[in-house]
């Protein structure tokens, strides 16, 4: 019988001061910490993507999720799609700053359009985390 040999563990961790700033910036404005690392095609397709994605769920007038709390299910969805929201950065700030309210309807539109909002947030955790792995030197 042999054995397989495990994987090598990652690499140490370099200071915080070298990728902090990566990951705060891919957080605050989607794709800029893979500009900061001079990736900008890979920068230019994530923050195109997210935009998208978030300006379509606008004209599709998506619902901007609120924490809020009551029995478990709800503060579960609500919190989440909270999270989801904010992890898009400044995208999300400018639709508050400017005041977006969307009507309280039920339909396909809207509900495909909350989906978006909240799938554009996702994507940009991705691109948080794929930043990350590259400013601490675990992906090339």
């Amino acid at each position: 019988m042999s054995k397989k040999a495990a994987p090598p563990p990652y690499p140490p961790l370099p200071p915080v001061g070298k990728w902090l700033p990566v990951v705060a910036l891919s957080w605050f404005v989607p794709g800029a910490g893979h500009f900061m690392l001079k990736r900008t095609y890979r920068g230019a397709m994530l923050s195109g993507c997210v935009l998208i994605m978030f300006l379509l769920g606008l004209m599709m007038r998506g619902y901007m999720f609120e924490p809020m709390s009551g029995d478990l299910l709800t503060t579960i969805i609500y919190t989440g799609g909270f999270i989801g929201n904010m992890a898009t950065g400044i995208l999300y700030f400018m639709t508050k700053w400017f005041g977006y309210n969307q009507p309280d309807i039920a339909g396909h539109t809207v509900d495909y359009g909350t989906k978006f909002l909240v799938a554009a947030g996702l994507f940009n955790v991705l691109a948080i985390v794929d930043a990350f792995e590259i400013a601490t030197g675990r992906k090339d």
